[in-house]
């Protein structure tokens, strides 16, 4: 069997991922589970891993020893995301199977306000959630939303490259880290002289990130981001600590004067009735009293805030799980256990 095989085969069975480790078992990823799947020696699995490699990145992975982050696609243009690394001296790879086609928001059941945020000219988009919580597949569809309504000029910064856009009115660029640009922080550099409308930022990973992010947002463009935090308090927070304390006063200000939403997403099992996963989240959005409360550093009141402004598209975490019991597509046990999750990440 061959890795197109493979790829193929855990596809089937609805996998998000497949990962392929030298010396031990196979094992994909259903519905946020772990499962064996195709019993095959060392042998076959370090062929398998070795032969999505390029002959420049065989040689940096072996000679140099370089954990590599990339994206390929098989011959029905499915497009897989793939890290491969080194465990103990041996070869492994986690693959991330990725939907060949954009969802709509829609069919992701989002809420209305997720089309309104898309639909706003200039400021900051923030998508988070821990690894897995289906983050790029919400701004995927954002950004595609935006396609199919406006004509403008979106240029995606990733790492790597997951969806792909079929045209639409707008005209979309797509830079890949590795392939098309070295790093976010050269790529933001650039963006502004390429007359970009919006701009997806695959992720804001450190102090010039985020002062490039909110440079471009500040100078009237449209900026969508991700950040690996669990609520809109945590990534207020994390944004202003990433930066130099002598600046972070400055940096508080922008983001008050900037921020137009914070989505923080958790995907959620559902009842044997629906199966897969949805996602339940907690949504910020930048209204005057939400701006004046990071402007004076109150960010503890935000929770309270969000529970009260239901009607300018806010919801809470618990919110969010208790309709979805509600409307019986996750059990009261998974809604008490993150509910108990989320009580812990506030605390």
């Amino acid at each position: 069997m061959d890795i197109e095989e493979l790829i193929l085969e855990a596809r089937e069975r609805v996998a998000s991922d497949i990962h392929l480790t030298v010396g031990a078992e196979t094992v994909i990823r259903v519905n946020g589970e772990l499962y064996k799947f195709k019993e095959r020696d060392d042998v076959g699995v370090n062929r398998l891993i070795h032969s999505i490699l390029s002959a420049e990145q065989e040689k940096a992975f072996t000679t140099e020893g370089r954990d590599l982050d990339f994206s390929f696609e098989l011959s029905d243009g499915s497009v897989q995301r793939v890290n491969v690394f080194h465990q103990n001296g041996r070869a492994a790879a986690a693959i991330r199977l990725l939907n060949t086609k954009v969802p709509t928001l829609a069919e992701l059941e989002m809420p209305p306000i997720l089309s309104e945020l898309a639909a706003r000219r200039k400021g900051l988009v923030l998508v988070t959630g821990a690894t897995g919580s289906g983050k790029t597949t919400t701004l995927a569809s954002m950004i595609d939303e935006i396609n199919k309504r406006r004509a403008c000029h979106i240029v995606t910064i990733e790492d790597p490259i997951e969806y792909r856009y079929q045209p639409g009115k707008a005209i979309i660029h797509q830079r890949e880290l590795g392939r098309d640009v070295p790093d976010f922080r050269t790529a933001l550099r650039s963006v502004l002289r390429e007359d970009p409308d919006v701009i997806l930022i695959g992720e804001m990973r450190d102090f010039e990130t985020i002062s490039l992010a909110l440079t471009a947002a500040e100078t009237g463009h449209l900026v969508l981001a991700t950040l690996h935090t669990s609520n809109a308090a945590q990534t207020i927070d994390r944004i202003i600590d990433e930066c130099p304390i002598e600046v972070r006063e400055q940096v508080r200000l922008q983001l008050a004067n900037l921020l137009q939403g914070i989505i923080a997403q958790t995907l959620v099992p559902q009842t044997e009735e629906y199966g897969g996963r949805i996602a339940a989240m907690e949504i910020l959005i930048g209204t005057e009293a939400v701006k004046s409360l990071i402007r004076t550093n109150k960010l503890i009141q935000i929770n309270g805030v969000i529970q009260t402004s239901g009607r300018q598209g806010m919801c809470s975490l618990s919110d969010s799980l208790s309709k979805l019991n509600k409307a019986g597509r996750i059990s009261y046990e998974v809604m008490e256990m993150y509910n108990a999750d989320n009580a812990q990440m506030l605390e």
